[in-house]
């Protein structure tokens, strides 16, 4: 029910202004048995130094930007242009193609974030773009909805039956999390450590969670974790146009 993935056995690279663990396999780093977890493909733990960044190219993805600490300015090929704060969760629907650039705006600070792609349900979308930003209070000792396939609770759309959540738990803060029988779950501990059930997780850390159990998590210490709701057993992406593209980047140092 509960399968590991410590932080220590994740893929790392280290460009200098750019420090990454990869929990899925990307790139140049690629394990076998870590290639994704169904819709979840990619989920890079980054940490970007002060005026630096990156430029992405994407199709056929829905790509999340969630903000651990600091501040990045985000441009897209769309026209967006948004400065990022901690606790925004950004979302672009890449469909038949979009570029963004990522910079850390900040002047002394690191950005540290979650880069993360889910593979949308159809493909051949009318490239978009959302973002929001969640307080602390609606995420303190609860998991809020981030994303969703359907915006429920004002959450940002995504084009795939998944819903994302983040919470912050200290002490004796609890929350059950109860799948379906046709569904599974991705946790990663962002900050501080908590317990799944009795297992201890610590920064970095995630956890592969299948039911039919129910699955408590408890004994937070200044932790906040992001959880992936998943089905099972996903479904190809229906194709409307041109085949997907692997994703590229530029770095901008």
């Amino acid at each position: 029910m509960l399968e590991l993935r410590r932080s220590r056995d994740r893929g790392y690279d280290n460009h200098g202004w750019l420090k990454t663990y990869y929990t899925f396999s990307f790139a140049d780093y690629y394990d076998p048995e870590h290639v994704d977890f169904g819709p979840l493909i990619v989920m890079n733990e980054e940490r970007i130094s002060p005026g630096k960044g990156y430029t992405h190219q994407h199709r056929d993805t829905e790509v999340l930007t969630y903000l651990i600490e600091g501040e990045m300015r985000h441009q897209d090929s769309l026209g967006n242009e948004v400065v990022l704060g901690a606790g925004s969760l950004q979302c672009m629907s890449a469909g038949t193609g979009l570029q963004h650039t990522e910079i850390n705006a900040a002047t002394a600070q690191d950005a540290h974030l979650l880069h993360i792609c889910i593979s949308p349900a159809t493909s051949g979308l009318t490239p978009s773009y959302a973002q929001k930003r969640f307080s602390l209070d609606e995420r303190r000792g609860s998991l809020r909805l981030l994303a969703s396939p359907d915006g429920t609770d004002s959450s940002v759309v995504i084009h795939q039956d998944a819903r994302v959540y983040a919470g912050l738990f200290q002490e004796s803060q609890r929350v059950a999390l109860e799948l379906g029988k046709d569904r599974r779950a991705f946790l990663h501990v962002m900050r501080g450590s908590i317990a799944v059930n009795e297992t201890r997780l610590n920064c970095g850390d995630g956890v592969k969670i299948t039911p039919p159990d129910e699955v408590a998590l408890q004994h937070g210490c200044a932790a906040e974790v992001i959880v992936f709701d998943l089905p099972a057993a996903p479904q190809p992406a229906k194709r409307k146009s041109t085949p997907r593209l692997k994703s590229n980047s530029t770095a901008l140092k």
